[in-house]
Formats: structure tokens, C-alpha cells, sequence
């Protein structure tokens, strides 16, 4: 009969919906000193100050859990060293941490990264991995060091991206597969089982920081990428096309949740990108794009509940939309 793996003494740093299943899973088998966490932001109609996610889990679990804005203060730095941790865990927390904070940690400091490192280091790995068309992405944990997501792996776990995966859909198995990968890392590093190992040098990319602007539908680019592009950016920042402007030159948008690859066949053969040739199969609107047609399945108008493209289009006469908005 093995001995189970002694309880470690962890400091956790996530903020994120991804990191809580991460944080729940390692409070079960070792003992969290404390949970760092990104200060409370105002957010929702009264922009009351709201706990992030991490923070709200950790406060439920009785944790003790600290916010600071950076590591800049010497104090901040002191008062984690005080907590003495074997092991620092990193879940997408957000702050970028100095050498200072890296070197506490008895053991070693390790990070959750949802990628298949070097590709797709940094803010937006999932959407990035969708919109790029891969086939495949997974989790990896690192040692961390001063680069950003730079350091040598520990372990790795894939999960194939299928048609149908949003971002949604994806962070969510990602989350629980980076908790298991962690519980797995922790349980080996005491026993010295780990292997450390270099990144590539090859195969770098980075996954920047989503704007909303990125997620305005081109209509020049092929269905496939537009396909890709929706479900990249479902749920946020959200997929959206312009309908034109008002008489203030506002760009009226309508924001597109889910559609699906037409084949134009039949239809206007020379309409240019933007316009919209009939309805599709489920009867939502069949827009040209560069080497067929996407029909709009689900919709959300500009202050409405989402509704089906069938709906949309009972209600509403849409005919043309703009074919590149971007920087709208």
C-alpha cells in the first residue's frame, strides 16, 4: 500500500471563474494559507463593488484572502514570505509577479496555463485556439519564472477542439482538466518525480488580450473563419455585425450568438460580401460571405433577449450589412 502525498503548504493566486475549480480541488488535499486575488471591481447595473470569483469561493471555503493591487510594496511581498508556502499555485490571476515573489515558495511556484505550451502563451489561450482553427489544445503546468508563461513544463494534457466548442464550452473543461493536472503536479513535486522541461523555441505564439471591437464579423473572410470567430468570442466579448448607421452616425449592432456554414448554391452568385441573399435552412438570414454564406441561428438585439435568426427575421427588414466594421 503507497503512502498518500504529504499535505502542502500553498499559497493560491487565481481570480477568474477558470481558477475555482483549480482552488477547490487543491483545498481538498492540502492546506491554502491564503488566496491572493484581484481587488474587487464595480460591475453590474448599480456598479457595486463585486469580489472576483476566486475571491467569493475562497470566502466560502473560510480561507483568508488578500488583494493587493500589485507587489510593488516591499510590505506585500514580506507578508506573503510570512506565510512560509511550500508550493505557490497560479491560476490565471492577472498580475504580472517579480522575481521577489517567485523565489518564496520552498518547493517551487507553479502555474495552470490553458495551452499546449510554447503555443498560445499569455491572456486569451481559448479564444485563440478556437479562432485559429487547432485542432487540438490542452493544459500545462510550469515552474514559473520572470517570462510571461516562459517557464519549463511539468505536465501536460490534451483534449481535442470539436466543430461545435465555444469558448464557453472549452473554459469550462479546461478549468476542471487544469484542477486534476495541478492535483497531479502537487502529489509528485515532494517526491522529487517531476521532470522539468524546456519549453520549444519553436512553435512560439501569443494569445493577446480580447477586444470587443476584434469580435465585429468580417464578411470577407471565408464561412469557416467566421464560424470559428463566433464561437471564439461566445460568451464574451460576443460576435457582433453592423446593420448601418443611424442618423448620428452610430453604428447599430446586432450581436450574433451562434451560425452556420451555407452553402450559396442557387443563390445570388455575384451578391458582394455583406449581403443578405434569403433565408437559410432554419430560417434565419443567409448572409454572403467570401466563399459562401453564414446563416445567423441565434441573435441578440441592441436591448432584447436572444432570439433565433427565424424570429429576427419575421420581425425585422434586414437586407444589407457592412462587410468589415472594423474599428466601429
Amino acid at each position: 500500500m503507497t503512502d498518500a502525498p504529504p499535505r502542502l503548504k500553498i499559497v493560491f493566486m487565481g481570480t477568474p471563474e477558470f481558477a475555482v475549480p483549480s482552488l477547490r480541488a487543491l483545498h481538498q488535499d492540502h492546506d491554502i494559507e491564503a488566496v491572493y486575488s484581484q481587488p474587487p471591481r464595480p460591475s453590474g447595473r448599480g456598479m457595486k463593488l463585486r469580489p472576483s470569483p476566486v475571491h467569493a469561493a475562497a470566502h466560502e471555503l473560510g480561507l483568508d484572502v488578500k488583494t493587493p493591487l500589485s507587489f510593488k510594496d516591499e510590505a506585500d511581498v514580506a507578508a506573503l514570505a510570512a506565510l512560509a508556502p511550500d508550493v505557490l499555485v497560479v491560476v490565471a490571476y492577472g498580475l504580472i509577479l517579480p522575481q521577489a515573489v517567485l523565489d518564496i515558495p520552498r518547493l517551487m511556484p507553479v502555474n495552470g496555463h490553458a495551452s499546449i505550451l510554447p503555443r498560445w502563451r499569455g491572456a486569451a489561450p481559448i479564444h485563440r485556439a478556437i479562432a485559429a482553427g487547432d485542432s487540438e489544445t490542452g493544459v500545462t503546468t510550469m515552474k514559473m519564472e520572470a517570462g510571461l508563461d516562459t517557464g519549463p513544463m511539468l505536465k501536460l494534457a490534451k483534449t481535442a477542439i470539436t466543430p461545435t466548442d465555444t469558448t464557453g464550452r472549452l473554459h469550462d473543461r479546461l478549468a476542471m482538466m487544469t484542477a486534476d493536472l495541478l492535483a497531479e503536479t502537487l502529489s509528485e513535486i515532494p517526491a522529487d518525480q517531476l521532470t522539468l522541461t524546456p519549453q520549444p523555441e519553436d512553435g512560439v505564439t501569443w494569445a493577446d488580450k480580447i477586444t470587443p471591437g476584434e469580435a465585429a464579423m468580417d464578411f470577407t473572410q471565408s464561412a469557416a473563419e467566421i464560424d470559428r470567430r463566433v464561437r471564439a468570442f461566445s460568451p464574451f466579448p460576443g460576435a457582433w455585425l453592423a446593420l448601418g448607421q443611424d442618423a448620428d452616425g452610430n453604428t447599430a449592432r446586432l450581436k450574433v450568438k451562434a451560425v452556420a456554414v451555407r452553402d450559396a448554391a442557387g443563390q445570388d452568385e455575384v451578391a458582394a460580401a455583406g449581403k443578405v441573399i434569403g433565408a437559410g435552412p432554419e430560417g434565419g438570414p443567409l448572409i454572403r460571405c467570401r466563399d459562401g454564406a453564414i446563416e445567423l441561428i441565434t441573435v441578440q438585439p441592441q436591448g432584447k433577449a436572444a432570439m433565433s435568426g427565424r424570429d429576427f427575421l419575421n420581425g425585422n427588414v434586414l437586407r444589407d450589412v457592412m462587410a468589415s466594421p472594423r474599428g466601429q
